[in-house]
């Protein structure tokens, strides 16, 4: 009777994550985003040599919500509300981070472009992870594609660390990268804080330790 009840939890647990979740596939990327927590719980997109380019298209910032969800992507007034309250407390506020990177998206017109800027890939990451050692490790991404093709690349938040208005901080950002020529996967967790950046070997783990924190396996 206790087994039978563990696995009723479990599938009833199971059936609320996906109905919670939506999978939305745009040029560059796919998201898998959360409509309780309002970040993507999981984006995928590849780095290849051919995605990069010495004329990329300028950045515009146009950050706004994802046409194929908009009311659960409208969420330009929620970060505003999370920086206003942080600085009334002496606190750092957020950046819009994006999961799969603006730098990665420019080199592909101009909907690609934009695509990028919707709110359903982006997650509310501390100014010191998104301007530090995130950054670090997208642009190495980008060598990596650049010296050996192509690179399948997952990204996403964990946990709810403060939420103001329908918007979550996640508590944790992940990464898993996998270079096709090599054969071989990196993965990385960090921490959302406003902490200094400590470098990318501080935030390696194993793949095993991404799949147990967030359920996803990559392959």
């Amino acid at each position: 009777m206790k087994r039978l009840l563990i696995i009723i939890l479990v599938v009833l647990s199971s059936a609320a994550k996906a109905q919670d979740t939506v999978r939305i596939k745009h040029i560059n990327y796919t998201t898998v985003y959360s409509k309780s927590l309002h970040y993507p719980v999981l984006v995928e997109w590849w780095e290849t040599k051919a995605k990069n380019c010495s004329t990329p298209l300028p950045r515009k910032d146009q950050f706004g919500p994802d046409p194929l969800l908009k009311a659960e992507t409208d969420l330009q007034k929620d970060y505003d509300a999370i920086n206003q309250q942080h600085k009334a407390k002496g606190l750092k506020g957020v950046d819009r981070g994006h999961m799969s990177p603006a730098a990665s998206n420019e080199c592909n017109g101009d909907k690609v472009l934009t695509e990028c800027f919707y709110f359903s890939n982006m997650a509310a990451q501390y100014h010191s992870l998104n301007a530090g050692d995130w950054k670090s490790l997208e642009t190495l991404e980008r060598q990596i594609a650049i010296d050996k093709d192509s690179v399948h690349i997952w990204a996403g938040s964990v946990g709810a660390a403060e939420k103001v208005g329908t918007t979550t901080i996640p508590k944790q950002c992940w990464k898993v990268i996998y270079v096709v020529k090599d054969k071989e996967y990196q993965a990385f967790i960090f921490d959302n804080n406003s902490d200094k950046p400590v470098g990318l070997n501080s935030h390696k783990v194993t793949l095993d330790e991404i799949t147990k924190l967030t359920g996803f396996k990559f392959k």
